[in-house]
């Protein structure tokens, strides 16, 4: 299996969501955090970010509210590269209609090999890691080259 070698730099792009019933908790998480969270790029879904600059005052690049297709947002710009860290504060009870918006985040998030933290416990031990604050070489599968082998094979047969 082919490999790719991506260099991450200093400067991390981090995605913030949370479920409805979780926001309180993210929000309480950057506040404590903020100090780190300010020397890095922050992306939310609109709601989550909106209410993280009014408690922080920290910038964050805002997509749709969640149920709006912001989480597909944040999913495209994971599949383009353009994220590095994924901070998915999840209500575990929430009924299963958000199901498939953490299955497809945290897919891609599997898919492209970046960092998640999906409650406020992994969030603490990935932010205070020593790779966090430096530049860092992330392996990950060639995906492309793969699929695109598997079709040719297929078209061949």
């Amino acid at each position: 299996m082919n490999l790719q070698r991506i260099r991450l730099s200093k400067k991390k792009r981090i995605a913030l969501v949370a479920h409805d019933r979780m926001k309180k908790d993210l929000i309480e998480w950057v506040e404590f955090n903020k100090g780190t969270l300010s020397k890095h790029e922050l992306y939310a879904t609109g709601t989550t970010g909106t209410l993280i600059e009014e408690r922080t005052g920290l910038k964050v690049c805002k997509f749709k509210s969640g149920p709006l297709g912001g989480d597909q947002q944040i999913g495209a710009k994971i599949a383009e590269g353009g994220i590095d860290v994924l901070i998915f504060f999840w209500d575990p009870l929430e009924p299963l209609a958000h199901d498939v918006d953490i299955k497809a985040l945290i897919r891609l998030a599997t898919v492209y090999n970046i960092p998640v933290a999906i409650n406020r416990s992994s969030a603490d031990f990935l932010i205070s890691s020593p790779l966090f604050e430096q530049e860092y070489e992330k392996i990950q599968p060639d995906y492309e080259t793969q699929l695109r082998e598997r079709i040719m094979k297929i078209v061949k047969e």
